[in-house]
Protein backbone atom coordinates (compact mmCIF):
# COMPACT_ATOMS: atom_id res chain seq x y z
CA UNK A 1 0.00 0.00 0.00
CA UNK A 2 1.12 3.42 -0.60
CA UNK A 3 -0.15 7.05 0.91
CA UNK A 4 -3.14 7.88 -0.65
CA UNK A 5 -4.24 11.23 1.08
CA UNK A 6 -1.37 13.95 -0.34
CA UNK A 7 0.65 16.12 2.10
CA UNK A 8 -1.39 19.17 2.15
CA UNK A 9 0.01 22.32 0.65
CA UNK A 10 -1.54 24.60 3.28
CA UNK A 11 1.92 23.19 5.87
CA UNK A 12 4.16 23.19 3.30
CA UNK A 13 3.88 27.41 3.91
CA UNK A 14 5.38 28.67 6.93
CA UNK A 15 3.19 29.60 10.48
CA UNK A 16 2.87 32.57 10.16
CA UNK A 17 1.29 33.98 13.73
CA UNK A 18 -0.31 37.61 14.35
CA UNK A 19 0.98 40.13 16.98
CA UNK A 20 -2.19 41.18 18.63
CA UNK A 21 -2.92 42.82 21.99
CA UNK A 22 -5.18 40.38 24.24
CA UNK A 23 -7.25 42.32 26.30
CA UNK A 24 -10.32 40.35 26.13
CA UNK A 25 -11.07 37.51 29.00
CA UNK A 26 -8.43 35.27 28.76
CA UNK A 27 -5.44 34.47 27.21
CA UNK A 28 -3.65 36.84 28.17
CA UNK A 29 -0.49 38.00 26.60
CA UNK A 30 2.50 36.08 27.41
CA UNK A 31 6.02 37.95 28.42
CA UNK A 32 9.30 37.55 26.35
CA UNK A 33 11.15 35.62 29.04
CA UNK A 34 7.85 33.02 29.83
CA UNK A 35 7.95 32.80 25.91
CA UNK A 36 11.84 32.15 26.26
CA UNK A 37 11.14 29.40 29.10
CA UNK A 38 8.98 27.81 26.95
CA UNK A 39 11.82 27.40 24.08
CA UNK A 40 13.88 25.71 26.40
CA UNK A 41 15.13 22.32 25.29
CA UNK A 42 13.19 19.03 26.27
CA UNK A 43 13.77 16.61 28.76
CA UNK A 44 12.42 13.78 29.64
CA UNK A 45 9.28 13.71 32.05
CA UNK A 46 10.41 11.30 34.48
CA UNK A 47 13.66 12.91 34.80
CA UNK A 48 15.13 14.32 38.10
CA UNK A 49 16.27 17.37 36.43
CA UNK A 50 11.96 17.80 35.53
CA UNK A 51 11.04 16.53 39.06
CA UNK A 52 12.76 19.64 40.39
CA UNK A 53 11.02 22.37 37.92
CA UNK A 54 7.90 20.59 39.64
CA UNK A 55 8.40 21.14 42.96
CA UNK A 56 9.25 24.94 41.99
CA UNK A 57 5.77 25.02 40.50
CA UNK A 58 4.58 23.16 43.73
CA UNK A 59 6.13 25.72 45.80
CA UNK A 60 4.71 28.81 43.57
CA UNK A 61 1.34 27.52 43.92
CA UNK A 62 1.20 27.33 47.40
CA UNK A 63 2.46 30.97 47.55
CA UNK A 64 -0.20 32.43 44.87
CA UNK A 65 -3.02 29.98 46.37
CA UNK A 66 -1.42 30.82 49.94
CA UNK A 67 -1.94 27.30 51.39
CA UNK A 68 0.46 24.98 53.17
CA UNK A 69 -1.86 21.96 51.87
CA UNK A 70 1.04 18.85 50.70
CA UNK A 71 -1.75 18.05 47.20
CA UNK A 72 -0.81 20.85 45.36
CA UNK A 73 0.23 20.29 41.89
CA UNK A 74 -0.62 21.35 38.47
CA UNK A 75 -2.60 19.21 36.06
CA UNK A 76 -2.15 18.91 32.37
CA UNK A 77 -5.11 20.82 30.84
CA UNK A 78 -7.00 23.90 30.98
CA UNK A 79 -9.05 25.10 34.15
CA UNK A 80 -12.06 22.90 32.53
CA UNK A 81 -9.15 19.96 33.60
CA UNK A 82 -9.15 21.10 36.67
CA UNK A 83 -12.95 21.51 37.51
CA UNK A 84 -13.39 17.85 36.34
CA UNK A 85 -10.64 16.80 38.15
CA UNK A 86 -12.24 18.48 41.50
CA UNK A 87 -15.67 17.12 41.13
CA UNK A 88 -14.56 13.51 39.44
CA UNK A 89 -12.46 12.90 42.63
CA UNK A 90 -14.52 13.85 45.48
CA UNK A 91 -17.97 13.09 44.37
CA UNK A 92 -19.41 9.41 43.78
CA UNK A 93 -22.39 8.50 42.25
CA UNK A 94 -25.59 9.44 44.03
CA UNK A 95 -24.18 12.01 46.12
CA UNK A 96 -25.19 15.28 46.39
CA UNK A 97 -23.30 18.61 44.93
CA UNK A 98 -24.43 21.91 45.08
CA UNK A 99 -23.52 24.58 42.32
CA UNK A 100 -24.21 28.47 42.71
CA UNK A 101 -24.86 29.79 39.17
CA UNK A 102 -24.17 33.55 38.73
CA UNK A 103 -22.32 32.88 35.20
CA UNK A 104 -21.26 30.15 32.88
CA UNK A 105 -18.99 28.34 35.28
CA UNK A 106 -21.82 27.29 37.65
CA UNK A 107 -23.48 26.06 35.17
CA UNK A 108 -20.94 24.19 33.47
CA UNK A 109 -19.50 22.40 37.47
CA UNK A 110 -23.46 21.22 36.94
CA UNK A 111 -23.32 19.59 33.66
CA UNK A 112 -20.17 18.04 35.14
CA UNK A 113 -21.58 16.45 38.20
CA UNK A 114 -24.69 15.51 36.51
CA UNK A 115 -22.34 14.03 34.09
CA UNK A 116 -21.00 11.16 37.28
CA UNK A 117 -24.71 10.45 38.19
CA UNK A 118 -24.68 12.97 41.02
CA UNK A 119 -27.96 15.01 42.37
CA UNK A 120 -27.41 18.16 41.56
CA UNK A 121 -28.74 21.20 43.14
CA UNK A 122 -28.56 24.57 42.26
CA UNK A 123 -28.75 28.28 43.79
CA UNK A 124 -29.21 30.99 41.20
CA UNK A 125 -28.37 34.56 41.14
CA UNK A 126 -28.75 37.11 38.21
CA UNK A 127 -25.95 37.82 36.27
CA UNK A 128 -23.83 40.70 38.24
CA UNK A 129 -25.32 39.44 41.63
CA UNK A 130 -24.16 37.20 44.30
CA UNK A 131 -25.39 34.97 46.95
CA UNK A 132 -25.71 35.71 50.95
CA UNK A 133 -24.77 33.59 53.53
CA UNK A 134 -28.26 33.59 54.72
CA UNK A 135 -29.10 31.96 50.91
CA UNK A 136 -26.05 29.77 51.33
CA UNK A 137 -26.57 28.40 54.37
CA UNK A 138 -30.22 27.39 53.76
CA UNK A 139 -29.46 25.22 50.42
CA UNK A 140 -26.69 23.83 52.66
CA UNK A 141 -29.35 22.88 54.83
CA UNK A 142 -31.86 21.54 52.77
CA UNK A 143 -29.48 19.78 49.91
CA UNK A 144 -26.95 18.41 52.62
CA UNK A 145 -24.46 18.21 49.96
CA UNK A 146 -20.93 16.78 49.92
CA UNK A 147 -19.70 19.95 47.99
CA UNK A 148 -20.58 23.16 47.30
CA UNK A 149 -18.98 24.86 44.07
CA UNK A 150 -18.60 28.43 43.70
CA UNK A 151 -16.73 30.86 40.96
CA UNK A 152 -14.43 33.77 42.74
CA UNK A 153 -14.05 35.74 39.49
CA UNK A 154 -17.07 35.11 37.11
CA UNK A 155 -15.68 36.19 34.17
CA UNK A 156 -19.18 35.42 31.64
CA UNK A 157 -20.55 38.30 34.04
CA UNK A 158 -17.62 40.41 36.01
CA UNK A 159 -19.00 39.60 39.52
CA UNK A 160 -16.05 38.90 42.08
CA UNK A 161 -17.50 36.82 45.10
CA UNK A 162 -16.77 37.50 48.67
CA UNK A 163 -15.58 34.64 50.50
CA UNK A 164 -15.04 35.34 53.25
CA UNK A 165 -17.77 32.91 55.99
CA UNK A 166 -18.62 29.90 53.25
CA UNK A 167 -16.27 27.46 53.80
CA UNK A 168 -16.87 27.40 57.53
CA UNK A 169 -20.75 27.46 56.73
CA UNK A 170 -19.91 24.34 54.41
CA UNK A 171 -17.94 22.84 57.23
CA UNK A 172 -20.70 23.22 59.43
CA UNK A 173 -22.90 21.33 57.28
CA UNK A 174 -19.67 18.46 56.47
CA UNK A 175 -19.62 19.92 52.99
CA UNK A 176 -16.20 20.46 50.50
CA UNK A 177 -15.94 23.43 49.43
CA UNK A 178 -14.78 23.98 46.48
CA UNK A 179 -13.91 27.53 44.47
CA UNK A 180 -12.78 28.15 40.83
CA UNK A 181 -10.69 31.24 40.73
CA UNK A 182 -9.35 31.18 37.33
CA UNK A 183 -10.24 34.77 36.31
CA UNK A 184 -8.97 35.82 40.05
CA UNK A 185 -6.74 34.41 41.63
CA UNK A 186 -3.26 36.72 41.65
CA UNK A 187 -5.47 39.54 40.55
CA UNK A 188 -7.30 39.75 44.31
CA UNK A 189 -6.52 39.14 47.61
CA UNK A 190 -7.53 35.29 48.03
CA UNK A 191 -5.68 33.09 51.24
CA UNK A 192 -7.14 29.81 50.52
CA UNK A 193 -6.17 28.19 54.16
CA UNK A 194 -7.83 30.95 55.75
CA UNK A 195 -10.80 31.30 53.95
CA UNK A 196 -11.56 27.47 54.35
CA UNK A 197 -11.49 26.64 50.76
CA UNK A 198 -11.19 22.59 50.53
CA UNK A 199 -10.48 22.44 46.40
CA UNK A 200 -8.79 25.26 44.69
CA UNK A 201 -8.11 25.79 40.82
CA UNK A 202 -7.19 28.29 38.51
CA UNK A 203 -6.10 28.31 34.72
CA UNK A 204 -2.03 29.80 33.73
CA UNK A 205 -3.32 31.50 30.74
CA UNK A 206 -4.79 34.16 32.74
CA UNK A 207 -3.02 36.25 35.59
CA UNK A 208 -0.35 34.48 35.23
CA UNK A 209 0.38 35.29 31.95
CA UNK A 210 1.60 32.09 30.68
CA UNK A 211 0.06 29.74 27.42
CA UNK A 212 -3.10 27.84 27.89
CA UNK A 213 -2.47 24.15 28.93
CA UNK A 214 -1.52 23.86 32.50
CA UNK A 215 -3.92 24.69 35.62
CA UNK A 216 -2.85 24.55 39.48
CA UNK A 217 -5.17 22.91 41.96
CA UNK A 218 -4.84 22.09 45.26
CA UNK A 219 -6.48 19.87 48.12
CA UNK A 220 -6.91 20.67 51.78
CA UNK A 221 -6.47 17.51 53.96
CA UNK A 222 -10.38 17.52 54.45
CA UNK A 223 -10.81 17.26 50.56
CA UNK A 224 -8.05 14.28 50.63
CA UNK A 225 -9.53 12.19 53.20
CA UNK A 226 -13.00 12.54 50.79
CA UNK A 227 -11.01 11.68 47.86
CA UNK A 228 -8.94 8.47 48.97
CA UNK A 229 -11.55 6.79 50.70
CA UNK A 230 -14.28 6.30 47.99
CA UNK A 231 -15.83 3.39 47.16
CA UNK A 232 -15.80 3.82 43.98
CA UNK A 233 -12.62 4.81 41.63
CA UNK A 234 -13.08 8.06 40.00
CA UNK A 235 -14.73 7.81 36.25
CA UNK A 236 -11.22 9.65 34.86
CA UNK A 237 -7.83 7.99 34.73
CA UNK A 238 -6.20 10.78 33.80
CA UNK A 239 -7.21 12.53 36.16
CA UNK A 240 -7.42 9.81 39.15
CA UNK A 241 -5.90 12.32 42.14
CA UNK A 242 -4.26 8.58 43.73
CA UNK A 243 -2.03 8.61 39.84
CA UNK A 244 -1.83 12.57 40.16
CA UNK A 245 -0.71 12.85 43.87
CA UNK A 246 2.50 10.05 43.12
CA UNK A 247 3.11 12.10 39.77
CA UNK A 248 3.72 15.33 41.59
CA UNK A 249 5.37 13.78 44.82
CA UNK A 250 2.82 14.57 47.00
CA UNK A 251 2.14 10.67 48.47
CA UNK A 252 5.43 10.72 50.24
CA UNK A 253 6.61 7.53 48.21
CA UNK A 254 10.11 7.18 47.29
CA UNK A 255 8.91 6.32 43.42
CA UNK A 256 7.26 7.81 40.86
CA UNK A 257 5.19 5.94 38.52
CA UNK A 258 4.59 6.83 34.84
CA UNK A 259 0.77 8.48 34.44
CA UNK A 260 0.87 10.22 31.41
CA UNK A 261 3.69 12.41 29.96
CA UNK A 262 3.43 16.42 31.30
CA UNK A 263 3.32 18.64 28.74
CA UNK A 264 7.12 19.50 29.49
CA UNK A 265 7.57 22.78 27.70
CA UNK A 266 3.84 24.06 29.35
CA UNK A 267 5.69 23.90 32.69
CA UNK A 268 8.86 25.14 32.05
CA UNK A 269 6.55 28.30 31.29
CA UNK A 270 4.46 28.19 34.07
CA UNK A 271 7.26 27.93 36.23
CA UNK A 272 8.44 30.88 34.83
CA UNK A 273 5.15 33.00 35.31
CA UNK A 274 5.24 31.93 38.77
CA UNK A 275 8.87 33.30 39.32
CA UNK A 276 7.26 37.04 37.73
CA UNK A 277 4.66 36.56 40.18
CA UNK A 278 7.07 35.82 43.03
CA UNK A 279 9.14 38.56 41.87
CA UNK A 280 6.59 41.22 42.17
CA UNK A 281 4.93 39.82 45.34
CA UNK A 282 0.93 39.47 45.55
CA UNK A 283 0.48 42.10 47.71
CA UNK A 284 1.80 44.22 44.69
CA UNK A 285 -0.18 42.54 42.36
CA UNK A 286 -3.24 42.37 43.89
CA UNK A 287 -2.77 46.62 44.64
CA UNK A 288 -2.14 46.92 40.51
CA UNK A 289 -5.11 45.27 39.32
CA UNK A 290 -7.01 47.08 41.88
CA UNK A 291 -5.80 50.97 40.92
CA UNK A 292 -5.67 49.82 37.26
CA UNK A 293 -9.57 48.54 37.26
CA UNK A 294 -10.19 51.40 38.99
CA UNK A 295 -8.53 54.01 36.35
CA UNK A 296 -10.55 52.08 33.48
CA UNK A 297 -13.53 52.20 35.06
CA UNK A 298 -13.67 55.77 35.60
CA UNK A 299 -12.27 56.28 31.94
CA UNK A 300 -15.33 54.27 30.71
CA UNK A 301 -17.81 56.45 32.91
CA UNK A 302 -16.11 59.26 31.35
CA UNK A 303 -16.90 58.16 27.90
CA UNK A 304 -20.71 57.96 28.80
CA UNK A 305 -20.44 54.09 29.18
CA UNK A 306 -21.84 51.87 32.04
CA UNK A 307 -20.43 48.92 33.74
CA UNK A 308 -22.89 46.03 34.16
CA UNK A 309 -21.82 45.05 37.51
CA UNK A 310 -23.71 48.00 39.91
CA UNK A 311 -21.70 47.24 43.48
CA UNK A 312 -18.55 48.35 42.95
CA UNK A 313 -17.70 45.92 45.97
CA UNK A 314 -17.90 43.08 44.04
CA UNK A 315 -16.73 43.76 40.42
CA UNK A 316 -13.89 41.85 39.51
CA UNK A 317 -10.66 43.65 38.40
CA UNK A 318 -9.33 41.43 36.40
CA UNK A 319 -12.02 41.32 33.77
CA UNK A 320 -14.68 44.17 33.68
CA UNK A 321 -18.03 43.69 31.81
CA UNK A 322 -19.40 47.21 30.24
CA UNK A 323 -23.07 47.45 29.40
CA UNK A 324 -23.27 46.53 25.20
CA UNK A 325 -23.86 50.30 23.56
CA UNK A 326 -27.64 50.94 23.26
CA UNK A 327 -28.34 51.19 19.71
CA UNK A 328 -24.95 49.10 18.61
CA UNK A 329 -23.86 45.69 17.37
CA UNK A 330 -21.41 44.70 19.75
CA UNK A 331 -19.99 42.11 17.00
CA UNK A 332 -19.71 45.38 14.91
CA UNK A 333 -17.53 47.05 17.61
CA UNK A 334 -15.30 43.99 18.86
CA UNK A 335 -14.35 43.59 14.75
CA UNK A 336 -13.79 47.21 14.26
CA UNK A 337 -11.08 47.06 17.12
CA UNK A 338 -9.46 44.02 16.17
CA UNK A 339 -9.37 44.85 12.82
CA UNK A 340 -8.57 48.70 13.20
CA UNK A 341 -6.68 48.62 16.65
CA UNK A 342 -5.12 45.00 16.61
CA UNK A 343 -7.12 44.89 19.83
CA UNK A 344 -9.14 42.00 21.24
CA UNK A 345 -11.79 42.67 23.54
CA UNK A 346 -14.59 39.86 23.46
CA UNK A 347 -18.96 40.16 24.05
CA UNK A 348 -20.75 38.21 26.56
CA UNK A 349 -20.78 34.34 27.31
CA UNK A 350 -23.16 32.03 28.70
CA UNK A 351 -25.79 34.32 30.31
CA UNK A 352 -24.60 37.94 29.54
CA UNK A 353 -24.27 36.94 25.45
CA UNK A 354 -25.47 40.29 23.75
CA UNK A 355 -25.72 41.89 27.06
CA UNK A 356 -21.97 43.26 27.85
CA UNK A 357 -18.71 43.88 26.31
CA UNK A 358 -15.79 41.90 28.31
CA UNK A 359 -12.25 43.43 28.92
CA UNK A 360 -9.69 42.07 30.47
CA UNK A 361 -6.77 43.25 32.43
CA UNK A 362 -4.65 40.61 33.55
CA UNK A 363 -1.14 40.30 34.58
CA UNK A 364 1.25 42.45 32.32
CA UNK A 365 -1.68 43.56 30.19
CA UNK A 366 -2.89 45.43 33.68
CA UNK A 367 -1.56 49.27 33.31
CA UNK A 368 -2.44 52.30 32.62
CA UNK A 369 -1.14 51.93 29.50
CA UNK A 370 -3.17 48.94 28.26
CA UNK A 371 -5.83 50.63 29.40
CA UNK A 372 -5.67 54.20 27.41
CA UNK A 373 -5.14 51.55 24.37
CA UNK A 374 -8.38 50.10 24.77
CA UNK A 375 -9.98 53.32 25.91
CA UNK A 376 -8.81 54.71 22.70
CA UNK A 377 -10.09 51.68 20.76
CA UNK A 378 -13.59 51.41 22.16
CA UNK A 379 -13.87 55.58 21.50
CA UNK A 380 -12.56 55.05 17.86
CA UNK A 381 -15.15 52.34 17.06
CA UNK A 382 -18.26 54.07 18.97
CA UNK A 383 -17.40 56.36 16.35
CA UNK A 384 -17.24 54.79 13.39
CA UNK A 385 -19.58 51.60 14.21
CA UNK A 386 -23.06 52.08 13.09
CA UNK A 387 -25.43 53.46 15.68
CA UNK A 388 -29.61 52.33 14.91
CA UNK A 389 -31.79 55.52 15.64
CA UNK A 390 -34.56 53.08 16.68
Amino acid sequence: MSASVPPPERLKKPLAVPRRHMFGPGPSNVPPRVLEAGASPIIGHMHPEMFEIMSDIKSGIQYLFQTQNNMTLALSGTGHTAMECSIFNTVEPGESVLTAVNGIWGERAADMAERIGARVNTIVAPPGCCFTHEEIEQALSTHRPVLFFLTHGESSTGVLHPLDGIGDLCHKYDCLFLVDSVASVGGVPLFMDQQGIDILYTGSQKVLNAPPGTAPISFSQRACQKAFNRKTKPVSFFLDLTWLANYWGCDGQSARKYHHTGPVSAFYSLRESLSIIAEEGLESSWERHRKVAEYFHDGLENMGLKLFVKDKNVRLPTVTTIVAPPGYDWKEITSYIMKTHNVEISGGLGPSVGLVLRVGLMGCNSSKAGVDMVLGALKDALKHCHKSRV
